[in-house]
């Protein structure tokens, strides 16, 4: 069973150490001590958790999509050169970049500071995971 240390737990959802020792004293979450002592939170509870948090920002409206995955964030740049844009958003810890036309750009009226949503639909994801340790 995997569990996380509260700071590793803040880092994978956003936020605060202090915002996930709030979630346990409110038992949003709850926590164990791993075999050293440190508090720790169980993998599957905090996936769980970051699902209802996720639900919580994705206002759709009336719009159905066929893209699941949606990150809402900060434009920190936008860059219009000729025909083209790149505009990059900060997304929680996540810095997403997107290509456009400089048209687009400007319909979207993407300023820094502003807030945007990236709507990812791929068909190729590269997953990554740590090497368990073996002592």
């Amino acid at each position: 069973m995997t569990h996380f240390r509260i700071s590793e737990a803040a880092n994978l959802l956003g936020v605060s150490d202090d915002t996930v020792r709030r979630w346990v004293h409110d038992d949003i979450l709850t926590v164990s001590q791993d075999a050293s002592g440190r508090q720790v939170v169980d993998g599957a509870e905090l996936a769980a958790h970051a699902k209802t948090l996720a639900s919580e920002t994705s206002d759709l409206g009336d719009v159905r999509r066929s893209a699941r995955n949606r990150f809402v964030g900060l434009v920190t740049r936008v860059e219009i050169d000729g025909i083209m844009a790149q505009v990059e958003l900060q997304c929680g810890p996540h810095r997403v970049v997107s290509l456009m036309s400089a048209e687009a750009a400007r319909e979207l009226r993407l300023d820094v500071g502003s807030k945007g949503v990236a709507v990812v639909k791929a068909t190729m994801v590269i997953l990554e995971t740590e090497r368990e340790q073996h002592s």
